[in-house]
């Protein structure tokens, strides 16, 4: 889908992800549950900025990334994201934000084949930048690049071949 109407759909999923990781870190931080966490953020949007600006979001791609990220009981996601950090970093030395934001970047790369790896991986980058303004973006970015590359090899097969 290319033009007006697909780059509507496309800041829709944006902002829709946006208010993943902001219910994910509202239940991370406030030890909220993931419906209240969700019922706030389907209520509200996804929030832009300081002064409470809102955006349109899908509540099934929100729905979906809350839901499955905070039902990830057995720690799968978690464990990935240790897998891909650098040596002496763990899930649990990041903070509550950078958690929300590779946790649902992963359970897009795992479980939602329909969104093409990089643009998930540029989305939360984008997100990162919103937050941060230092090195944590390139780390988003470095993370989840090397778990797409893992578990989705057949899109960065050109990339291998032409050695990129």
């Amino acid at each position: 889908m290319s033009g007006p109407a697909g780059r509507a759909a496309s800041r829709i999923a944006s902002a829709s992800r946006l208010a993943a990781v902001q219910a994910l870190y509202q239940i991370d931080r406030d030890s909220s549950s993931a419906e209240s966490a969700l019922s706030s953020a389907l209520a509200r949007g996804a929030v832009l900025d300081d002064r409470g600006a809102t955006a349109e979001i899908d509540p099934d791609i929100l729905s979906g990334i809350v839901r499955n990220v905070a039902g990830d009981r057995d720690g799968r996601l978690d464990g990935m994201i240790d897998d891909a950090l650098s040596d002496g970093w763990s899930v649990t030395r990041l903070e509550s934000l950078m958690r929300a934001i590779l946790r649902a970047g992963v359970h897009e790369l795992l479980d939602n084949p329909g969104v093409p790896a990089k643009v998930a991986i540029s989305s939360y980058v984008d997100i990162a930048h919103a937050f941060y303004d230092r090195g944590e973006p390139g780390m988003v970015n470095a993370v989840l690049d090397r778990l797409a590359r893992l578990l989705r090899p057949r899109e960065f097969a050109s990339e291998t071949a032409a050695g990129g």
